[in-house]
C-alpha cells in the first residue's frame, strides 16, 4: 500500500502512463522535468500488497529505462506457454512450510535416513 507521501507526490508531480492486468499503475514525472541521474523518474503504485514480483517483464523494462516506450497491447497479450503470475510469498505468513516445520508447530516423523553420529570404536 502506498504511503500518504507517495500518493501526494504522485498527485502533484506524476503523469499516469498506464495500468497492467493486475491493476498496478505506472507513473513518470510530469513533462519529464524531474530527473534523477539524468533520466526521468518512473514509479509504480501497486494494487494490494507492495511486491516487486508483481511487475510484468514489459513494465519492468520500462521502469528501469531498458525501453523508452511503455507496454504495448501486443506485448501485454500472454503467450500460450506463459503461466499466470504467482506472487513471491517468501518471508510472509503465507510462505510454504513443509510438514514438520518448526513454525508450523509440528514435528516430522523420524525416518531411516536420519543422522546418526559417528562413534569411535
Amino acid at each position: 500500500m502506498a504511503t500518504i507521501g507517495t500518493l501526494i507526490y504522485t498527485w502533484l508531480s506524476g503523469e499516469r502512463v498506464g495500468t497492467d492486468a493486475q491493476g498496478n499503475r505506472y507513473y513518470r514525472s510530469r513533462g519529464g522535468r524531474r530527473k534523477r541521474n539524468g533520466r526521468e523518474q518512473r514509479w509504480v503504485l501497486y494494487r494490494g500488497i507492495d511486491e516487486a514480483s508483481k511487475v510484468p517483464p514489459e513494465w519492468h523494462a520500462w521502469l528501469h529505462h531498458i525501453s523508452e516506450a511503455p507496454l504495448t497491447e501486443s506485448a501485454s497479450r500472454a503467450k500460450p506457454w506463459q503461466k499466470e503470475h504467482a506472487p513471491n510469498l517468501t518471508g510472509t505468513a503465507w510462505a510454504y512450510r513443509p510438514q514438520g516445520h518448526e513454525l508450523r508447530g509440528g514435528r516430522r516423523a523420524q525416518s531411516p535416513g536420519d543422522y546418526e553420529p559417528w562413534m569411535p570404536d
